[in-house]
């Protein structure tokens, strides 16, 4: 099976026109990010009528600034939860099956420095091998100082004694997002971006339905619904205490976040396409270097942090360490000044609230997903690799606890996404820089439209960003350079460069202003090291 290769139109009238003439559906799902958007598609799939809310953008949050990493968890497998790392494990070969034109296996080197280390972590991948059977990408190698080298050049010489290679995945967030969104809404699930919901409709003590308002005019719109999903990430206790507050009952909060800053150089640092990782650095945190897009990803730490800001900020220790261990293992040290962009993303972990034990369903160590005593449905926890699954167990306890009745199978494990070619061996290259490979089977339609042949930067052109306005829901300058093409995340000074030309042309297809001024701000701070 494939999709189709003719897009679906996103414009914005039409969008707002189906919402407005909605009659109750069977799902409503609040938040635009991966498990809001696999529940989508699982959803309509099943036969069922869905409209997902975003407040912002698609992927706008978590969801565009992970590692870019499949995987099925390495250091899960060192802490003993078998079956969690079998569970990512098998999601990472089924993601990669479904999206090749977006994701693609990525061998891993970590170099050995002291006699223990090559033996003791190859027994455990060893056995990371092993748990993945059949759904395997490559073979677990031990290989010399000289082999090492040869993987990962740039790698520091002084005291290298050996290294073993394994194989995990690598993806486009953003792009894989977006996927996710117009398969869905090709399948006849209705997604409107920059609708946020502003309150719950409660009848009889239960949730009926959501209010939700238009960001661009102001409008307000009523959305019934038999079961709503709270899908907003790390900002599900913003709607969990709506749902508290108009019960009168009080609401703990499910969410601890935390933070991975990720630093962005040039491919010269690591002119590979072997990503290197270090499993314990001197304070126990993971270092990596993956070749991303033409680019270099270091990362990332994992901070503790209060507040839930869209755009957070790194703090000032994270980039020291980051910075600090990358010069351990690279041969040349990156410095402050050699940072091309630099971006946070939050992750929700997870603390079921103790109030609603009964109610609350711990599905994995990584997800939650918890029904209130208004029926409202809450997911959070969890991360990329792992979407698909995420979103069958919530649609398992809507069944369960909300409808109460049986639904149909799951078709999501063998179902292409947008885009995707029936011939996996077509995969681009995730490593090198980006182009009209990100947009698998739809380039053709890509290269049809108008200014097709004028490139404003190496792998976009301007009928990129006209097809992002007409077909990939884009509304801004910001959405373009950040999650349609990622060049924000690659390259934030060009990025600047670029915007006002895209924001020109984004304007005269959409009649609309593309936010500049906002764009290059925001820019500016992905240019931004703390001091």
């Amino acid at each position: 099976m494939t999709t189709s290769v003719s897009p679906l139109p996103t414009e914005r009238a039409g969008l707002m026109s189906a919402l407005s003439s909605l009659g109750q559906v069977d799902l409503a799902i609040i938040g635009g990010g991966a498990t809001g958007l696999g529940v989508a598609l699982d959803a309509v799939l099943r036969g069922l009528s869905v409209v997902l809310l975003e407040s912002c953008d698609f992927a706008k949050g978590t969801s565009s600034r992970a590692t870019k990493l499949v995987h099925g968890g390495v250091r899960y497998l060192a802490q003993g939860n078998v079956a969690l790392v079998r569970e990512a494990l098998h999601e990472r070969s089924t993601l990669l099956h479904n999206a090749p034109h977006l994701a693609r296996p990525l061998p891993f080197v970590m170099p050995g420095y002291k006699c223990w280390e090559t033996p003791f972590y190859g027994v455990g991948l060893k056995m990371y091998d092993a748990l993945a059977g059949k759904a395997g990408l490559g073979n677990t190698q031990f290989l010399t100082a000289r082999q090492t080298q040869a993987c990962i050049p740039g790698v520091k010489e002084a005291g290298l004694k050996s290294g073993v290679k394994y194989w995990d995945g690598q993806f486009d967030d953003a792009r894989l997002a977006l996927a996710l969104a117009r398969t869905a809404a090709a399948q006849g699930a209705l997604l409107v971006n920059y609708c946020p919901v502003t309150e719950l409709i409660h009848e009889h003590g239960k949730v009926a339905g959501v209010q939700c308002q238009d960001a661009e005019t102001g409008r307000s719109y009523a959305v019934r619904a038999r079961c709503v999903v709270n899908a907003a990430g790390v900002w599900v206790d913003d709607i969990r205490h709506k749902d508290g507050d108009a019960l009168g009952r009080a609401t703990q909060a499910m969410v601890a976040p935390s933070q991975g800053v990720h630093l962005v150089v040039d491919r010269e640092f690591l002119p590979s396409d072997h990503a290197l990782l270090v499993p314990k650095t001197e304070d126990g945190r993971v270092l990596f270097a993956v070749p991303w897009l033409g680019k270099v990803i270091l990362g990332t730490t994992d901070t503790p942090r209060d507040d839930l800001a869209r755009e957070p900020r790194p703090f000032a220790s994270e980039v020291e360490f980051i910075l600090g261990e990358a010069a351990k293992y690279l041969e040349r040290a990156p410095q402050r000044t050699d940072v091309r962009s630099i971006w946070v993303g939050l992750r929700p972990l997870v603390r079921p609230p103790e109030n609603e034990g009964s109610a609350t369903k711990k599905l994995s160590r990584e997800h939650t997903v918890l029904v209130s005593p208004s029926g409202l449905v809450t997911v959070t926890g969890g991360k990329w690799t792992t979407y698909r699954a995420m979103a069958e167990d919530v649609l398992e306890k809507c069944a369960e606890s909300v409808w109460k009745t049986s639904i149909a199978s799951c078709r999501t494990a063998d179902f292409p996404l947008v885009g995707a070619p029936s011939n996996a061996s077509a995969r681009p290259s995730m490593t090198t820089a980006p182009g009209l490979n990100a947009y698998g089977t739809e380039a053709p339609c890509v290269a049809d439209l108008p200014g097709a042949d004028i490139e404003l930067a190496p792998g976009l052109t301007e009928a990129m960003v006209r097809f992002g306005v007409r077909y990939e829901y884009v509304r801004s300058v910001e959405d373009m350079l950040a999650r349609r093409v990622r060049l924000l995340f690659l390259d934030a000074a060009l990025a600047a460069r670029l915007a006002p030309r895209v924001a020109a042309l984004v304007q005269q297809e959409t009649g609309l202003d593309a936010r500049l001024a906002e764009f290059i701000e925001l820019a500016q701070q992905y240019q931004t090291l703390p001091d």
